[in-house]
């Protein structure tokens, strides 16, 4: 048998994103502009294959050669006549569904593997009873047989994305250790670079050790070519060895996106919008990262339009160093009304940033007001999809020119819904106030989280030339009441500083400016929430985090001691926060369920919130802050990684909750997407039904040059196969 938490049940909640509404009152040039960018969005998200693992590619040209050929309805007589049960062939449609939707065979969110659930001999059997390979047996056979192994393994490295031994990433050779990606980052700081669109390969010439940091372009050459002053590419001798910046990485994926960009400007609704998009396509091109921040900034400066998109390398959640960023793409349609709220909530942003719990020189010095909008989701390509979005990720951009919200209101609507049966670890008194309230509450933390926690908070730096952004005599750190001793240097990013710990620490910071600005009364005013209405919402955002926090230990890894998702492992430390506060505030015990099996309670004194739970989160977050600006990445590591020690000592048996919290899982679900096609002129959208057809049928129907798309994608795949075996 093998584990469940490495497949995805068959009646696991697929949902339709509706965007039709949003759609249908778009002016024909913003249905054209929103098609050509969903266009380069769609293309530029299968770089996530070639970025989770080796196998991730071949996989999906299979799948698509597979239902190319006949749709899951007429498969569905193929895998009867194999020998397939109903249940085996829908296991299969769930796992063909899960690779699309993750761009990979691991989760996006958690970054373990899933392998279908029907014997390996039963797929054997359909797929070679198929239409495609009964039409190219040669073909179709041999991509199965260069995947097949690695569809089902699930030895000890194989289970989770990392680093060296700790699992699987293709952001970095096989043969590189968290050592080399420390080098790595210093030679590129070196050189002013940013990993964001890299990846690292090391071989050895000789006695020397080579590193080829490869840039993600369109273009394959390294010399300077047009529409650059110097070219980055080259040869250089950093520490010993030898370092080599190359271009090329994703280069087929990349064309398409620059073609689909170019052709999204000409329907650009304003300058902005089209001086964006030139960047974009200059960055894609040359594998640019300071294009791609000239194109942010056009971004900020394009305040309100109607049709709201990103795309780039953006998060660096799952390059297990924590610096290179995962290829997206969204496009996506403004909610007006929603969007007012949110409006209010940046008009009181600089009255709610003084409550933070630290001191004003650790805030900007100026609050840099951006859009917040309400947005439906028309295209997301990528790994998943997020609730809420804080971009750009660029620190100095972020700092000192701006930056934008946005909250996923059609997202929102879907994936956090709740029903009371399937509710865990909750006592049954507070299982109905949770339902009724649990996303309105999470659209205020959203709120919150984004715009005052990630857009809060300054960086101090010294630049090239030695001048600091603060006043170094004056500014004195809480934590030590002496003046600040640390800061960053000009070359150094909160990413590349804390590297490892970034993502989750940001997360965790973020995920207490909501809990903690939540009890202000005019925050819940904004939102439409008064009275009793008002308190409901704060006991059930509490609640969710500490719950959130219990959840959380399903997305630890005992055998490396490793976290595999950032939200979850800052749930998992602000639950420790709390219990830890003590005074009865939070409970958690162990019980034995209704079905004979191990359960859990977790309990929240909402008359304590508060008084107990304010002040557990204010010394805390004051402390995340003052390390994050002090860069004092030593004591922010040891403060963090404590707090997110997972041992069967102490009060609470969390290494026993774990195989609680597994037992009682219920995953995340999969998003149904539209695609757009221009039809005499016009554009016109092409919905699917919410269910693992129609979101097989989503993705075969998604491109348009298929035949090529998929040789390059296997070349792609195949040029770099000999790094991970």
């Amino acid at each position: 048998m093998v584990d469940s938490q490495y497949f995805l049940p068959n009646d696991i909640g697929i949902s339709a994103l509706d965007c039709a509404e949003a759609f249908r009152l778009l002016s024909p040039q913003e249905k054209m502009y929103a098609h050509y960018l969903s266009r380069a969005s769609w293309y530029g998200g299968l770089a996530v294959l070639l970025q989770t693992s080796p196998e991730s590619p071949v996989i999906f040209v299979l799948l698509q050669r597979i239902f190319r050929k006949q749709s899951p309805a007429q498969l569905q007589a193929v895998a009867t006549a194999a020998g397939l049960t109903s249940e085996e062939y829908q296991a299969f449609l769930v796992y063909a569904a899960g690779l699309y939707a993750n761009m990979g065979n691991y989760k996006s969110f958690g970054d373990s593997k899933f392998v279908p659930n029907l014997p390996k001999e039963k797929m054997d059997a359909l797929v070679r009873a198929s239409k495609a390979f009964r039409d190219d047996p040669a073909e179709i056979g041999a991509l199965w047989d260069s995947c097949s192994c690695l569809i089902y393994s699930l030895k000890d490295k194989q289970k989770q994305l990392g680093l060296g031994d700790k699992g699987i990433t293709t952001y970095f050779s096989g043969n590189c250790s968290l050592e080399d990606a420390e080098l790595a980052q210093k030679f590129l700081d070196s050189k002013k670079l940013s990993a964001y669109n890299t990846r690292l390969f090391k071989s050895q010439n000789g006695e020397k050790t080579c590193y080829e940091v490869r840039l993600a372009s369109a273009v394959k050459k390294d010399c300077t070519v047009d529409g650059e002053c110097e070219s980055c590419c080259g040869c250089f001798d950093f520490e010993g060895k030898e370092f080599s910046v190359k271009r090329g990485d994703y280069a087929p994926l990349m064309e398409r996106v620059c073609y689909y960009l170019q052709k999204a400007q000409d329907h650009a609704a304003n300058e902005n919008q089209k001086k964006m998009l030139e960047q974009y396509r200059q960055s894609f091109t040359l594998g640019s990262v300071e294009a791609h921040k000239e194109g942010s900034r056009y971004w900020i400066k394009d305040k309100g339009p109607i049709v709201e998109s990103y795309i780039g390398f953006i998060e660096s959640y799952r390059d297990p160093f924590g610096s290179r960023g995962e290829f997206e793409g969204f496009v996506a349609v403004v909610n007006k009304a929603m969007s007012e709220r949110f409006a209010k909530l940046v008009g009181s942003a600089e009255v709610l940033l003084p409550e933070l719990p630290w001191p004003k020189e650790f805030e900007k010095d100026t609050f840099l007001k951006p859009d917040f909008t309400s947005l439906d989701v028309l295209t997301f390509a990528g790994s998943g999809i997020p609730a809420g979005i804080n971009i750009p990720n660029y620190d100095d951009i972020r700092q000192s020119e701006g930056f934008k919200n946005v909250s996923l209101g059609n997202v929102l609507a879907v994936a956090y819904s709740t029903d009371k049966e399937k509710l865990t670890f909750l006592e049954e008194d507070d299982k109905d106030l949770f339902v009724k309230w649990k996303s309105p509450s999470f659209e205020v933390q959203v709120g919150l989280h984004e715009l005052l926690g990630h857009g809060s908070g300054k960086l101090f730096v010294q630049d090239n030339k030695g001048k600091f952004n603060f006043d170094q005599n004056k500014v004195i750190n809480p934590e030590t009441g002496k003046p600040v001793s640390s800061w960053y240097q000009d070359s150094e990013t909160w990413d590349s500083k804390f590297s490892t710990l970034a993502s989750s620490y940001e997360e965790c910071r973020a995920e207490c400016v909501g809990l903690y600005l939540s009890l202000i009364k005019d925050v819940l005013s904004i939102f439409g929430h008064e009275g009793q209405d008002a308190d409901d919402v704060v006991y059930v955002n509490w609640l969710s985090m500490v719950r959130g926090g219990l959840l959380g230990l399903e997305f630890y890894t005992p055998e490396s001691k490793s976290w595999r998702q950032a939200h979850m492992q800052a749930r998992f430390v602000i639950l420790r926060v709390l219990l830890e506060a003590g005074k009865g505030l939070v409970g958690l015990k162990e019980v034995t369920g209704a079905d004979g099996k191990p359960d859990a309670r977790i309990t929240l004194d909402r008359s304590k919130i508060r008084t107990v739970g304010k002040d557990a989160i204010h010394k805390f977050l004051c402390k995340l802050q003052v390390f994050k600006s002090t860069a004092d990445v030593d004591k922010g590591r040891a403060l963090y990684e404590g707090y997110s020690t997972v041992s069967e000592s102490g009060a609470h048996n969390f290494l026993r909750l774990r195989e609680t919290a597994l037992l009682r899982k219920e995953d995340r679900k999969m998003f149904v997407q539209a695609n757009t096609r221009i039809s005499e002129e016009s554009v016109e959208l092409v919905q699917f039904e919410g269910s693992a057809s129609g979101l097989i049928q989503s993705f075969i129907e998604r491109f348009d040059d298929n035949d090529k798309l998929d040789a390059d994608l296997l070349a792609l795949s195949k040029m770099d196969s000999s790094c991970w075996c």
